[in-house]
């Protein structure tokens, strides 16, 4: 995870992206879970996009004459499995085709790799996390998170990273990212969203170079409560990775310095932040401030 792909062996249609080195499908920077045979016809439409792939030349290249399988059954099990992580149907497909005894044909439209930057990124902007719980009184939880990878980053001595103060003013707010960024005065936007689900924490994470507009990585992570603290140091690293910024030896022990942690106290460390860096009277007469500046002294 966070390592560099070559962009010749990343596929992109619609909101997919197949990396055929790794042999994975993800959709909007999460993997999605795809058998073999799924994936195998995949990878042989996406190599001849609009063409039609017989029947015979899959059971040639993926059912062997020497496995002995139910050759129709195992193809229209597997082009139904594929269609089902697509989010596709035979009636109306966005990609995958059915021509009625002779074949299948991939329809979507591919898209163009981004062109790489002339120069490298040295100043990033973290937005603020969305919180997908639904739940307001778990944007504490999205806030501290963003709060974390800020501080992650910015032990990189060779990254501007713009403050936690200044990036928690567009929250919720709905402009163009290079327009942000300019005012940010930054050449790469991290944004993504957190959901929470009892012990469970999902984290979705995109880096884009605002100088073009252009997704540069997307990444999705699932980790337990108790591991927060690692994860956050595995996001940092491959942004790090992504952006190809000298990290010092030094550097790279701190973002690796993690441990595990107590759920219940984490959560009372990240509502005395969030009261804390409210600063309303209200905010720092609530219990879980005094509980927070309690564990400091």
């Amino acid at each position: 995870m966070g390592e560099s792909r070559s962009s010749d062996s990343v596929v992109r249609f619609g909101a997919y992206a197949l990396d055929q080195q790794a042999r994975e499908l993800h959709k909007d920077g999460l993997r999605i879970r795809l058998q073999e045979q799924p994936l195998q016809i995949l990878l042989l439409l996406l190599h001849q996009p609009g063409k039609i792939i017989t029947r015979e030349e899959l059971r040639q290249k993926i059912w062997p004459s020497d496995t002995f399988v139910d050759f129709d059954h195992g193809i229209n099990n597997a082009i139904k499995r594929l269609r089902e992580a697509l989010g596709d149907t035979a009636e109306t497909p966005r990609y995958i085709e059915t021509l009625p005894r002779r074949g299948y044909r991939f329809v979507g439209s591919l898209s163009e790799p981004p062109e790489p930057s002339l120069e490298k990124i040295r100043s990033i902007a973290v937005l603020p996390l969305e919180n997908l719980s639904g739940d307001p009184e778990q944007e504490y939880f999205a806030d501290g998170l963003t709060e974390a990878l800020i501080t992650r980053l910015a032990k990189i001595g060779a990254l501007r990273v713009v403050s936690r103060t200044t990036v928690m003013q567009y929250k919720r707010v709905h402009r163009s990212l290079p327009e942000i960024a300019r005012e940010l005065h930054a050449e790469a936007i991290v944004e993504g969203t957190v959901l929470r689900s009892a012990e469970r924490v999902r984290i979705s994470v995109q880096l884009i170079d605002a100088r073009t507009d252009s997704h540069i990585w997307a990444e999705g992570y699932e980790r337990n409560m108790r591991d927060i603290l690692s994860l956050q140091s595995e996001v940092a690293r491959a942004i790090a990775d992504q952006i190809q910024v000298t990290v010092t030896p030094h550097e790279q022990s701190q973002l690796g310095r993690a441990r595990s942690l107590h759920p219940d106290a984490y959560e009372a460390y990240l509502k005395g932040r969030h009261h804390w860096n409210r600063r309303s009277s209200d905010d720092l007469m609530r219990q879980p401030i005094q509980d927070w500046l309690t564990a400091l002294a």
